[in-house]
């Protein structure tokens, strides 16, 4: 009878691909040429802080340290290097974690200032047999305050043959104290395309087919630990048989395929609320997370505008060709402030999902959102529609050359029907109806044939900033055409001149010639529109119906005198008002 052959027990890939020596770690470069350098030139520090994400590689890392330092080689005569032989008794002994020399503690269950202790009193002795007496103490921001004094005075001046390494995912949590004692690395997220790479070659290894998109959401769901993807791709290899392909993988994950978050995402802001409900609930009923759905349309939200404002991103070897042409057709049609309006609606509506209580209706709701929201014009949209659609010259100030519109009278304030007095608006008294009658444009003329007409050109041609500072503060001394002196006051720009003659020279196809004078002038045209319409109500003041209302409304004020009344100030008489004839005016 013969024994039956012992099984191996399976081990994870996470750690049967733990890499042996620092050729093996992938993304961490900068950490590599610093040990590198300080190893060749025995500059070896007494502590390390590794830091980063869980997965990246700390704990790998510091056991690479420890057989870098005390590998002898094959011949047992080698010094520390870079490059660990892998054969000699410590390296083998420090891989299967039974060197006597490398210790490693857990400071999640060892927080204590005894364990601590224990600690410091053994770093006194002198190795057993390796080069250096080695601490690994992972998760030290665990910790107590009490723990972190008893291994300062240690740490600050170590005997020779002892180092330290520490391993932390919170190094915000390690006191400063200990960090001015230790040689900090930051190990870094690995890129996702480092890892299909990496994926790529366990997968040969492990004579298991992968698809490269299936790897790719490996490497997008391990967000740059290769620990988290190795288990995941672990746990693809064992759902597939005989390959990994994209679909086991999302069903694994709870994914929706990327093909339906881009219809998802083209319905919802083209507008098409009952279509997007309908895919959704597909979705859903084929086994898509909701909370998941609204992370991945924030993930392609945030895709979409990076192409919009890098189209290089759109480049990398991670996005499959099919999304790459629908991701730039779909940037192209949507502008980045819909995007980023679209960003902050789903990042409220993601928190809104995790915490409802049926998560499918709050999805539901962001997407309805959302699908009104892409509808609204953005808010550049919105000022430009409101300034263009409202009714021209609505400033508050005539000028000379462009009077304000006209408008109804106001109820008790109003010229009687064909009459010429002014129609004047009363704090207090019923609001004005506006006239919708459209105003009769003027001809059209080669060029600004006044200061006025100049100035109102700018408004016209939306230069906003620049037809404030004509209006208010440049004193004109000659307009001609083609020819323009004005006298700027200290609040102008130095460059108005030039930047008024290049613009009036693009706009009338004429060469215009700008310059500054340093005689008085006139007011600016802000100056005498004001002074205009202080005299306009100051005219309408002294108008008997005026002060009729005036008298039948103590507190009523003057604040505006509509263009078709202008005229009949001019022909009514300035009289004051006889005392009884109050019923003449209709005041009650």
């Amino acid at each position: 009878m013969t024994d039956a052959p012992e099984q191996v027990p399976y081990r994870v890939l996470a750690r049967k691909y733990r890499p042996g020596d620092f050729s093996g770690l992938i993304g961490q470069e900068a950490l590599v040429r610093t040990l590198t350098n300080a190893i060749s030139s025995g500059r070896i520090a007494h502590a390390f802080m590794l830091t980063g994400v869980r997965g990246i590689g700390k704990t790998t890392t510091a056991r690479i340290i420890a057989r870098a330092l005390n590998c002898v080689g094959p011949d047992g005569t080698g010094g520390p290097t870079i490059d660990p032989c892998g054969v000699c008794d410590h390296c083998r002994s420090i891989a299967e974690d039974r060197h006597v020399d490398v210790m490693e503690v857990d400071a999640a269950s060892h927080t204590g200032v005894d364990n601590i202790r224990e600690l410091t009193d053994g770093a006194r002795y002198r190795p057993v047999s390796a080069r250096y007496k080695i601490y690994i103490i992972d998760e030290v921001h665990m910790l107590s305050k009490g723990a972190f004094n008893a291994l300062l005075k240690t740490l600050e001046e170590p005997p020779e043959h002892v180092k330290f390494i520490f391993a932390t995912t919170e190094i915000r949590k390690v006191p400063v104290t200990v960090l001015s004692r230790c040689q900090r690395f930051d190990l870094r997220r690995v890129p996702a395309d480092r890892l299909v790479d990496h994926f790529r070659a366990i997968a040969e290894k492990e004579n298991v087919p992968a698809e490269d998109e299936a790897l790719a959401i490996v490497a997008r769901a391990a967000d740059g630990s290769v620990r988290d993807g190795l288990s995941l791709l672990d746990q693809a290899m064992a759902l597939g048989d005989g390959g990994i392909t994209a679909t086991q993988v999302r069903d694994m994950l709870g994914l929706a395929d990327r093909t339906q978050i881009f219809d998802l995402f083209g319905k919802v802001m083209a507008g098409e609320i009952a279509e997007a409900l309908d895919h959704f609930a597909r979705m859903y009923q084929d086994g898509a997370d909701p909370v998941v759905v609204i992370t991945d349309l924030m993930d392609l939200t945030h895709w979409l505008t990076r192409i919009s404002a890098a189209p290089e991103a759109a480049q990398s070897a991670t996005v499959p060709e099919a999304e790459r042409e629908r991701g730039r057709a779909m940037a192209d049609e949507l502008s980045i402030p819909v995007l980023t309006r679209a960003w902050q609606m789903l990042m409220k509506g993601l928190s809104e999902v995790r915490e409802a209580p049926i998560q499918t209706q709050a999805a539901e709701m962001v997407l309805v959102r959302l699908a009104y929201m892409a509808e609204l014009p953005s808010p550049a949209d919105l000022a430009r529609e409101l300034h263009q659609g409202g009714p021209a010259g609505a400033s508050a100030s005539p000028t000379p050359s462009s009077p304000p519109p006209s408008s109804g009278g106001n109820g008790g304030a109003a010229m009687a029907a064909g009459g010429g007095g002014p129609a004047v608006v009363a704090r207090g008294a019923p609001a004005p109806e506006v006239s919708t009658a459209p105003q009769a444009s003027a001809e059209a003329q080669p060029g600004p044939q006044g200061f006025a007409e100049l100035v109102a050109l700018f408004e016209e041609k939306r230069e906003a900033i620049l037809h404030t500072q004509l209006r208010h503060n440049v004193h004109l001394v000659r307009c001609e055409p083609g020819r323009l002196e004005i006298r700027p006051d200290e609040n102008a720009p130095r460059d108005l001149s030039a930047r008024v003659g290049s613009l009036l020279s693009e706009w009338t196809g004429r060469r215009w010639v700008v310059s500054i004078s340093g005689e008085q002038g006139e007011p600016t045209l802000a100056s005498q529109a004001e002074t205009a319409r202080q005299k306009e109500h100051e005219t309408a003041a002294l108008h008997p119906l005026v002060r009729a209302a005036q008298k039948a409304f103590p507190s009523a004020r003057i604040t505006r005198v509509e263009p078709s009344a202008r005229a009949g100030l001019e022909a009514d008489a300035p009289a004051p008002a006889p005392e009884d004839d109050e019923d003449d005016f209709g005041v009650d």
